[in-house]
Protein backbone atom coordinates (compact mmCIF):
# COMPACT_ATOMS: atom_id res chain seq x y z
CA UNK A 1 0.00 0.00 0.00
CA UNK A 2 1.06 3.64 -0.72
CA UNK A 3 -0.06 6.74 0.58
CA UNK A 4 -2.31 7.53 -2.89
CA UNK A 5 -4.08 4.42 -2.05
CA UNK A 6 -7.68 4.93 -1.08
CA UNK A 7 -8.04 3.49 2.52
CA UNK A 8 -11.17 3.88 4.90
CA UNK A 9 -9.78 5.62 7.88
CA UNK A 10 -12.52 7.24 9.47
CA UNK A 11 -12.90 9.35 13.09
CA UNK A 12 -15.43 11.76 14.33
CA UNK A 13 -14.84 13.98 11.24
CA UNK A 14 -13.83 11.81 8.00
CA UNK A 15 -10.11 11.37 7.57
CA UNK A 16 -8.83 10.33 3.91
CA UNK A 17 -5.62 8.98 2.57
CA UNK A 18 -3.90 11.73 0.34
CA UNK A 19 -5.24 10.11 -2.99
CA UNK A 20 -8.54 9.97 -1.78
CA UNK A 21 -8.43 13.59 -0.89
CA UNK A 22 -6.66 15.13 -3.81
CA UNK A 23 -9.61 12.71 -6.00
CA UNK A 24 -12.53 14.66 -3.78
CA UNK A 25 -10.77 18.00 -4.27
CA UNK A 26 -10.17 17.42 -7.91
CA UNK A 27 -5.97 18.28 -7.59
CA UNK A 28 -2.96 15.90 -7.48
CA UNK A 29 -1.17 14.66 -5.07
CA UNK A 30 1.70 16.59 -5.68
CA UNK A 31 -0.79 19.43 -5.76
CA UNK A 32 -1.36 19.12 -2.24
CA UNK A 33 2.46 18.25 -1.08
CA UNK A 34 3.20 21.73 -2.40
CA UNK A 35 0.56 23.08 -0.61
CA UNK A 36 2.12 21.65 3.12
CA UNK A 37 5.24 22.97 1.92
CA UNK A 38 4.13 26.13 1.27
CA UNK A 39 2.29 26.63 4.39
CA UNK A 40 -1.22 27.01 2.67
CA UNK A 41 -2.97 23.48 3.63
CA UNK A 42 -1.35 20.84 6.24
CA UNK A 43 -2.68 17.71 6.40
CA UNK A 44 -5.10 16.81 9.55
CA UNK A 45 -2.63 13.91 10.60
CA UNK A 46 0.46 12.70 9.56
CA UNK A 47 1.63 9.02 10.49
CA UNK A 48 4.79 8.77 12.69
CA UNK A 49 5.62 5.24 11.15
CA UNK A 50 4.63 5.92 7.54
CA UNK A 51 4.85 9.44 6.79
CA UNK A 52 1.21 8.98 5.34
CA UNK A 53 -0.46 12.21 4.55
CA UNK A 54 -4.08 12.15 6.07
CA UNK A 55 -6.46 15.05 5.18
CA UNK A 56 -10.22 15.92 6.43
CA UNK A 57 -12.77 16.12 4.68
CA UNK A 58 -13.42 19.46 5.29
CA UNK A 59 -10.35 20.50 3.69
CA UNK A 60 -11.45 20.01 0.62
CA UNK A 61 -12.72 23.56 0.19
CA UNK A 62 -9.73 25.07 1.13
CA UNK A 63 -7.73 22.95 -1.52
CA UNK A 64 -9.76 24.13 -4.13
CA UNK A 65 -9.49 27.49 -2.49
CA UNK A 66 -6.07 27.40 -2.63
CA UNK A 67 -5.46 26.57 -6.39
CA UNK A 68 -8.04 29.01 -7.72
CA UNK A 69 -6.12 31.90 -5.94
CA UNK A 70 -2.79 30.44 -7.33
CA UNK A 71 -4.18 30.70 -10.93
CA UNK A 72 -4.67 34.57 -10.19
CA UNK A 73 -0.61 34.42 -9.38
CA UNK A 74 -1.55 35.77 -5.71
CA UNK A 75 1.66 35.72 -3.66
CA UNK A 76 1.48 32.92 -1.28
CA UNK A 77 1.55 35.47 2.16
CA UNK A 78 -1.78 36.97 0.61
CA UNK A 79 -3.70 33.81 0.21
CA UNK A 80 -3.05 32.74 3.53
CA UNK A 81 -4.19 36.22 4.37
CA UNK A 82 -7.26 35.66 2.22
CA UNK A 83 -8.01 31.56 4.20
CA UNK A 84 -7.48 32.90 7.29
CA UNK A 85 -10.06 35.82 6.87
CA UNK A 86 -14.02 35.30 7.43
CA UNK A 87 -15.95 34.55 4.31
CA UNK A 88 -17.85 35.97 3.13
CA UNK A 89 -16.99 39.35 3.70
CA UNK A 90 -14.10 40.36 4.48
CA UNK A 91 -11.63 38.25 2.85
CA UNK A 92 -13.91 38.95 -0.23
CA UNK A 93 -12.64 42.18 -0.04
CA UNK A 94 -9.48 41.13 0.48
CA UNK A 95 -9.51 39.28 -2.92
CA UNK A 96 -10.94 42.49 -4.41
CA UNK A 97 -8.46 44.64 -3.54
CA UNK A 98 -5.84 41.89 -4.70
CA UNK A 99 -7.21 42.13 -8.76
CA UNK A 100 -7.84 46.00 -7.99
CA UNK A 101 -3.94 46.25 -7.80
CA UNK A 102 -3.40 43.76 -10.95
CA UNK A 103 -5.44 45.69 -12.97
CA UNK A 104 -3.65 48.36 -12.11
CA UNK A 105 -0.50 47.14 -12.62
CA UNK A 106 -1.59 45.48 -15.61
CA UNK A 107 -2.80 48.95 -16.98
CA UNK A 108 0.51 50.64 -16.11
CA UNK A 109 2.25 47.73 -18.51
CA UNK A 110 0.06 48.25 -20.88
CA UNK A 111 0.84 51.81 -20.75
CA UNK A 112 4.65 51.27 -20.82
CA UNK A 113 4.45 48.57 -23.57
CA UNK A 114 2.66 51.51 -25.73
CA UNK A 115 5.32 53.72 -25.27
CA UNK A 116 8.12 51.63 -25.69
CA UNK A 117 6.73 50.44 -28.84
CA UNK A 118 6.35 54.25 -30.24
CA UNK A 119 9.74 54.17 -29.06
CA UNK A 120 10.83 51.56 -30.95
CA UNK A 121 9.03 52.57 -34.07
CA UNK A 122 10.73 55.63 -34.60
CA UNK A 123 7.90 57.64 -33.49
CA UNK A 124 9.29 59.63 -30.25
CA UNK A 125 9.09 62.81 -32.04
CA UNK A 126 5.51 62.56 -32.25
CA UNK A 127 4.84 61.55 -28.39
CA UNK A 128 7.56 64.50 -27.97
CA UNK A 129 4.62 67.03 -29.39
CA UNK A 130 2.46 66.46 -27.20
CA UNK A 131 4.68 68.02 -24.31
CA UNK A 132 4.79 72.18 -24.21
CA UNK A 133 8.04 73.37 -23.11
CA UNK A 134 9.12 76.91 -21.82
CA UNK A 135 11.83 78.09 -19.62
CA UNK A 136 11.41 79.56 -16.30
CA UNK A 137 13.93 82.31 -13.75
CA UNK A 138 13.52 80.83 -10.23
CA UNK A 139 14.98 83.06 -7.49
CA UNK A 140 17.73 81.84 -5.31
CA UNK A 141 15.20 80.24 -1.75
CA UNK A 142 16.17 78.96 1.40
CA UNK A 143 15.06 75.15 1.21
CA UNK A 144 14.51 72.50 4.36
CA UNK A 145 15.12 68.95 2.47
CA UNK A 146 14.98 65.47 3.27
CA UNK A 147 16.97 63.00 1.97
CA UNK A 148 16.02 59.05 0.81
CA UNK A 149 17.68 56.34 -1.23
CA UNK A 150 14.21 54.99 -2.47
CA UNK A 151 13.22 52.74 -5.27
CA UNK A 152 10.60 53.66 -7.87
CA UNK A 153 7.60 51.47 -6.11
CA UNK A 154 8.23 53.97 -2.77
CA UNK A 155 8.24 57.01 -4.30
CA UNK A 156 4.25 57.35 -3.99
CA UNK A 157 4.66 56.77 -0.42
CA UNK A 158 8.01 58.63 0.21
CA UNK A 159 7.18 61.85 -0.83
CA UNK A 160 3.94 63.34 0.01
CA UNK A 161 4.80 61.85 3.86
CA UNK A 162 8.52 63.56 3.26
CA UNK A 163 6.65 66.80 2.15
CA UNK A 164 4.09 66.67 4.64
CA UNK A 165 6.79 66.23 7.37
CA UNK A 166 8.40 69.67 5.88
CA UNK A 167 5.70 71.72 4.99
CA UNK A 168 4.46 71.35 9.12
CA UNK A 169 8.07 71.96 10.08
CA UNK A 170 7.89 75.28 7.65
CA UNK A 171 5.94 76.43 10.15
CA UNK A 172 9.19 76.88 12.61
CA UNK A 173 11.29 78.62 9.81
CA UNK A 174 9.12 81.17 8.64
CA UNK A 175 6.48 79.99 6.94
CA UNK A 176 6.60 78.56 3.30
CA UNK A 177 7.55 80.61 0.71
CA UNK A 178 7.14 78.27 -2.79
CA UNK A 179 6.27 75.27 -4.37
CA UNK A 180 7.51 72.04 -2.93
CA UNK A 181 9.84 69.85 -5.62
CA UNK A 182 11.36 66.62 -5.77
CA UNK A 183 15.04 66.32 -6.81
CA UNK A 184 16.43 63.49 -8.58
CA UNK A 185 20.59 62.91 -7.97
CA UNK A 186 20.56 59.54 -10.05
CA UNK A 187 18.01 57.46 -11.50
CA UNK A 188 15.08 55.78 -9.78
CA UNK A 189 13.78 53.17 -11.12
CA UNK A 190 13.05 49.39 -9.74
CA UNK A 191 16.82 48.94 -9.73
CA UNK A 192 17.95 51.90 -8.80
CA UNK A 193 17.65 54.24 -5.56
CA UNK A 194 18.23 57.32 -6.24
CA UNK A 195 18.87 59.09 -3.92
CA UNK A 196 16.16 61.60 -3.98
CA UNK A 197 15.77 65.02 -2.05
CA UNK A 198 11.93 66.23 -1.35
CA UNK A 199 12.71 70.56 -0.92
CA UNK A 200 10.28 72.64 0.58
CA UNK A 201 11.04 76.91 0.28
CA UNK A 202 10.92 78.59 3.73
CA UNK A 203 11.25 82.09 4.91
CA UNK A 204 13.94 82.42 7.60
CA UNK A 205 17.23 80.93 6.97
CA UNK A 206 18.79 81.15 10.32
CA UNK A 207 15.53 79.54 11.88
CA UNK A 208 15.77 76.43 9.34
CA UNK A 209 19.27 75.86 9.48
CA UNK A 210 18.33 75.50 13.72
CA UNK A 211 15.66 73.45 12.82
CA UNK A 212 17.76 70.56 11.02
CA UNK A 213 20.35 71.06 13.46
CA UNK A 214 17.78 69.86 16.28
CA UNK A 215 16.35 67.14 14.35
CA UNK A 216 18.99 64.67 15.14
CA UNK A 217 20.13 61.56 12.96
CA UNK A 218 16.81 60.07 12.35
CA UNK A 219 16.05 61.35 8.64
CA UNK A 220 18.68 62.84 6.41
CA UNK A 221 17.67 66.22 6.90
CA UNK A 222 19.10 69.75 6.01
CA UNK A 223 18.70 73.39 5.75
CA UNK A 224 20.76 75.37 2.66
CA UNK A 225 20.25 78.02 -0.24
CA UNK A 226 19.82 76.75 -3.62
CA UNK A 227 21.19 79.25 -6.20
CA UNK A 228 18.70 80.77 -8.77
CA UNK A 229 18.33 78.71 -11.80
CA UNK A 230 16.95 78.83 -14.89
CA UNK A 231 15.01 76.01 -15.51
CA UNK A 232 13.60 74.33 -18.75
CA UNK A 233 9.88 72.54 -18.13
CA UNK A 234 6.62 71.38 -19.08
CA UNK A 235 3.55 71.28 -17.29
CA UNK A 236 2.08 67.97 -16.71
CA UNK A 237 -1.48 66.33 -15.20
CA UNK A 238 -2.13 64.03 -12.38
CA UNK A 239 -2.36 61.18 -14.90
CA UNK A 240 0.73 62.07 -16.58
CA UNK A 241 2.71 62.24 -13.25
CA UNK A 242 2.48 57.99 -13.25
CA UNK A 243 4.83 55.63 -15.32
CA UNK A 244 5.64 55.59 -18.20
CA UNK A 245 3.88 59.19 -18.79
CA UNK A 246 6.38 61.00 -16.72
CA UNK A 247 9.36 59.62 -18.34
CA UNK A 248 8.32 60.93 -21.76
CA UNK A 249 8.03 64.12 -20.60
CA UNK A 250 11.52 63.97 -19.38
CA UNK A 251 12.61 62.86 -22.42
CA UNK A 252 10.54 65.41 -23.77
CA UNK A 253 12.06 68.16 -22.22
CA UNK A 254 16.03 66.63 -23.16
CA UNK A 255 14.92 66.85 -26.34
CA UNK A 256 13.62 69.88 -26.64
CA UNK A 257 16.72 71.04 -24.68
CA UNK A 258 19.17 69.79 -27.41
CA UNK A 259 16.94 71.40 -30.37
CA UNK A 260 18.00 74.62 -28.45
CA UNK A 261 21.15 74.81 -27.92
CA UNK A 262 20.71 74.12 -23.82
CA UNK A 263 23.36 71.85 -21.73
CA UNK A 264 22.53 70.58 -17.74
CA UNK A 265 23.23 72.80 -14.64
CA UNK A 266 21.85 70.62 -12.37
CA UNK A 267 19.88 67.28 -11.60
CA UNK A 268 15.96 66.64 -12.96
CA UNK A 269 13.17 67.85 -10.27
CA UNK A 270 9.70 67.84 -10.40
CA UNK A 271 7.78 71.04 -8.70
CA UNK A 272 4.32 70.19 -7.26
CA UNK A 273 2.19 73.21 -7.32
CA UNK A 274 -1.48 72.07 -6.75
CA UNK A 275 -3.79 70.50 -4.81
CA UNK A 276 -3.03 67.04 -5.05
CA UNK A 277 -5.72 65.18 -3.37
CA UNK A 278 -7.93 68.03 -4.87
CA UNK A 279 -6.82 67.37 -8.20
CA UNK A 280 -9.02 65.24 -10.81
CA UNK A 281 -7.05 63.12 -13.47
CA UNK A 282 -6.71 66.05 -16.62
CA UNK A 283 -5.53 68.85 -14.45
CA UNK A 284 -2.17 70.27 -14.07
CA UNK A 285 -0.06 69.52 -10.67
CA UNK A 286 3.70 69.14 -11.63
CA UNK A 287 6.12 71.09 -13.61
CA UNK A 288 8.87 68.70 -14.85
CA UNK A 289 12.01 70.45 -15.04
CA UNK A 290 15.92 70.44 -15.81
CA UNK A 291 18.55 74.10 -14.41
CA UNK A 292 19.73 74.66 -17.70
CA UNK A 293 22.71 76.96 -18.99
CA UNK A 294 23.69 77.93 -22.74
CA UNK A 295 25.34 74.94 -24.24
CA UNK A 296 28.89 75.59 -25.20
Amino acid sequence: MTEDDVVDVRDDDELLTIGAFAARARLSAKALRLYDRLGLLAPARVDEVSGYRYYRAGQVERARLVALLRRLDMPLARIAEVLDTPAPGPAGDLLAAYWADVESRFAAQRALAEYLRGRLSGRNSEMYDTFEIGTVEVPAQVIITETRHTVEEELPVWIPAALGRLEEAAGECGGITGDPYVVYYAEVSMESDGPAESCVPVADEAAARAWAAGQGRGREVRARVEPARLLAFTRITKAQVANPQIHAAYEAVEAWMRREGWDYDGPCREIYFADWDAAGPQDPVCDVAFPVKRAP
